[in-house]
């Protein structure tokens, strides 16, 4: 797909929500958040000053000032941690990979400590797609076997598996990975 971009656009256009309105189903958001629904497509990459901490256990995984938010609608922000900030002498690539009409190609990643092993719970792209060119030397993690925070504030797992986003409590859905969201 990252050659032909024909299909590239095609795969862009197939979004119907794309943060120019909320659809009737949103949630209208509470004081002091904001709707996932007036996020854009195609993402926003927003620089998050907020503390991201994640925690495997007892290792501090990583720890951040200076991640990349990335907000897309439908989804709570992706959060693309500095590889600078990450312990990296836990990761090792896992092989294997996916493609983002947005992001570009992207290589995953399983967290290996002594006989502990995560499979496939990071992902970075490389080499991004002209927009997307902030997260060459990122990486971001799924937040389900983790113990992450933002700001101090305890994370949610984006729902569906698939997804990487992380909810907080400054952030209104439904998000995509919900019951009925497929057609999103």
């Amino acid at each position: 797909m990252e050659n032909d971009p024909a299909r590239l656009e095609r795969a862009r256009a197939q979004w119907r929500w794309r943060g120019h309105e909320r659809p009737p189903f949103a949630q209208v958001p509470a004081e002091g958040q904001v709707s996932v629904w007036d996020f854009p497509r195609p993402p926003a990459l927003v620089r998050e000053t907020r503390e991201i901490v994640i925690h495997w256990g007892e290792t501090l995984v990583a720890r951040t000032h200076g991640a990349w938010a990335v907000r897309e609608t439908a989804h709570p922000p992706t959060f693309y941690l500095p590889l600078v900030d990450v312990n990296r002498t836990l990761l090792r690539a896992a092989g294997g990979g996916s493609f983002c009409e947005w992001k570009g190609p992207a290589h995953y990643w399983d967290l290996v400590e002594g006989s502990r092993r995560l499979e496939h719970v990071a992902w970075s792209y490389p080499q991004p797609l002209a927009g997307a060119e902030a997260l060459a030397d990122c990486i971001a993690f799924y937040a389900h076997p983790f113990a992450c925070t933002v700001g101090g504030a305890p994370v949610t797992p984006q729902p569906g598996g698939f997804y990487g986003g992380w909810v907080t409590p400054d952030v209104a859905g439904p998000f995509k990975g919900d019951p009925g969201s497929s057609a999103w």
